[in-house]
């Protein structure tokens, strides 16, 4: 936990943002892996560590929005409890640690909202937390604080000190995890011995992941979680991956590397293309210029890379104006960082990363864009620029005659094996720019050669 006066100073400018009423905060509970005693690893909700640092579960916090008097609703183990679990901390000293003033069993909780005429709620993302609110507010249509909702976001999005040294911290074993990956890729080996390693690092150093690790010689599928298969010299290993730290702020990291140790010409060619979308996207990022200028310049340095690869044609104003750059890159730049990976996603991905001068495009590619609007100092985030060979996509397009004056579909037919490519790293925004987060990892082609041949 960080200093209890930390959360005295967040619960207290929450609850001077919202007019009345009582703030409910519920903490996660244990979630059943196939049968109720043997349960998943127990998650902490993210908006409750915020705001209380309490990673312990069948809690919940209750601000009184017109004082700011808060009080934390638990109850001690029983005895039968402590011998399956051991001993822990009193729901007492839990307050204590964390500056809350009053204390109350869970049964008490329903009766103690009912003396109030507005409760404040977050949206609910979970089947039990859903079946929770239910319960205690005595109703079915229960709805979430539009209130409460932005000002949780607005809070959340500017980054202290503590917390950017948290995701630093988070990015220490996570770079660890990246080198690990690249020296012991290698011809014969299957995926999941390589993630294997990496989450086995992290969990030595008492680091969870922040998501399931991306470990894949199919970059082209974005979000692939399967291991299975053995790695062959020419292919590229796509390594999305990043470590949680023991406070659970997040780290995501992306790196791509052939098997063999050194890149083929081609590969060397799209790998050098997407280094320099990354370097032109972070060239944008300083207060005051939106995320989607970032995500739209670094589309438009993509079509110029592919135009001189021979695989598209004509100008990159047009041809991203037109989203036919989505086939390759057909993804957002990038996303907030925080106690989540997509951070406060859960509260409505519009309301984080878009407002009213940003709407959100329905262009394919462009409507994947997480963040839109305009940079902020102690804003915390991703860039991942990234070119990707999707033979469905391509298929799809080239039947119906896509884009067709942007995309030279004959040419492609040779990459149809070809995989993908992203390169990924966390910044931070500052006052006149953005501050590289963590350790360097090995990025260029003659960085990651050298390590993968060390």
């Amino acid at each position: 936990m960080f200093n209890e006066n930390i959360y005295i100073s967040r619960r207290k400018i929450l609850s001077n943002q919202i007019n009345e009423g009582m703030i409910l905060l519920p903490g996660n509970m244990p979630v059943p892996m196939n049968y109720p005693s043997n349960t998943l690893r127990f998650r902490q909700d993210s908006n409750f560590l915020y705001y209380c640092g309490l990673d312990y579960p069948n809690l919940t916090t209750v601000i009184d929005a017109t004082n700011g008097e808060t009080t934390l609703f638990g109850d001690d183990l029983e005895v039968d409890d402590i011998v399956w679990e051991g001993e822990r901390v009193t729901v007492k000293k839990m307050a204590e640690s964390a500056g809350i003033d009053h204390v109350e069993k869970n049964s008490l909780l329903p009766k103690f909202l009912s003396n109030t005429s507005k409760v404040h709620t977050l949206p609910a993302y979970r089947a039990d937390q859903k079946s929770f609110l239910r319960s205690i507010l005595d109703s079915q249509n229960f709805s979430s604080s539009k209130e409460l909702i932005v000002n949780v976001i607005k809070q959340r999005s500017i980054k202290s000190k503590e917390e950017i040294y948290e995701i630093e911290r988070a990015l220490e074993v996570t770079a660890e995890m990246h080198k690990i990956a690249m020296k012991h890729t290698r011809d014969g080996v299957k995926e999941q011995v390589i993630v294997g390693k990496m989450e086995g690092y992290a969990l030595e150093r008492g680091h969870g992941m922040a998501y399931p690790a991306i470990f894949t010689i199919h970059g082209e599928i974005l979000h692939n979680n399967a291991y299975g298969n053995k790695m062959k010299s020419g292919q590229l290993a796509l390594n999305d991956s990043g470590s949680e730290s023991p406070l659970h702020y997040a780290s995501d990291i992306t790196r791509t590397f052939p098997v063999s140790g050194s890149f083929s010409d081609t590969q060397k060619q799209v790998y050098s293309l997407v280094f320099e979308m990354q370097e032109v996207a972070l060239a944008y990022c300083k207060p005051g210029i939106s995320y989607k200028e970032a995500h739209l310049a670094s589309a438009k340095k993509a079509v110029d890379g592919l135009v001189n690869m021979g695989l598209m044609r004509g100008s990159s104003d047009d041809a991203v104006s037109e989203g036919a750059h989505a086939l390759f890159f057909p993804h957002g730049l990038g996303h907030m960082l925080g106690l989540d990976v997509h951070d406060m996603e859960g509260l409505g991905e519009d309301l984080v990363g878009y407002d009213d001068d940003s709407n959100r495009s329905n262009q394919f590619g462009l409507a994947y864009l997480r963040l839109s609007k305009d940079l902020e100092p102690g804003f915390v985030l991703t860039v991942e620029p990234g070119i990707y060979f999707i033979p469905h996509l391509i298929e799809k397009w080239k039947n119906d005659k896509k884009h067709s004056s942007f995309i030279n579909y004959d040419a492609l037919s040779q990459f149809k094996n070809f995989g993908g490519i992203r390169i990924e790293d966390n910044i931070l925004i500052t006052d006149d720019g953005y501050r590289m987060l963590g350790p360097d990892i090995p990025k260029t082609v003659d960085d990651i050669e050298l390590l993968m041949r060390s």
